[in-house]
């Protein structure tokens, strides 16, 4: 991929992205399988699910911006196989988004609830940067909230990022 184009601090908040992103499905395999099952006082959302969500929205993000249909075949992890599985296609659909980053802004019409939406393409790329944040630190946190302590934001915000890159410490 060719990325020479692209704007350099943009396509490091996206290879940013993907790292933490993999890091984080990295950590969820390293704690025990019924930790997917946790949440907080939202019983719905457990950290499987949030899991399942957050790289389903991936794939969504890629496909609003091609028009291409959404992708399918997406279940709620309930073991560290499926975490792996989910693992790999959220780094594939990190490298679209990646790549659809370098592309210039457009805009893109979906239906969205029977409605039609417009939206420029920097405002959902920009959202799937977002999206994964929070997702990434809401699972933190109902973690936490349990006593596990297995996600540490910190070790992979921006900062150490760059450390990982080898353009800090």
């Amino acid at each position: 991929m060719d990325n020479s184009k692209s704007d350099p601090t943009l396509d490091r908040l996206f290879r940013h992205m993907a790292w933490a992103n993999q890091i984080l499905l990295q950590k969820l395999q390293e704690v025990p399988v019924d930790a997917l099952a946790l949440s907080s006082e939202n019983k719905e959302w457990t950290v499987g699910v949030i899991t399942e969500h957050f790289v389903r929205s991936a794939g969504f993000y890629c496909a609003r911006v091609t028009g291409e249909s959404l992708p399918g075949g997406f279940k709620t992890p309930s073991s560290h196989e499926d975490l792996r599985e989910l693992a790999t296609r959220c780094a594939d659909f990190d490298a679209m988004l990646r790549q659809l980053a370098s592309q210039p802004e457009g805009m893109t019409t979906y239906q969205r609830e029977g409605k039609t939406i417009h939206r420029a393409r920097s405002t959902i790329l920009g959202q799937s940067i977002h999206h994964a944040t929070e997702h990434r630190a809401q699972i933190a946190d109902i973690l936490s909230l349990h006593g596990i302590r297995a996600i540490d934001l910190d070790e992979m915000d921006v900062w150490a990022y760059s450390d990982a890159e080898g353009l800090g410490n």
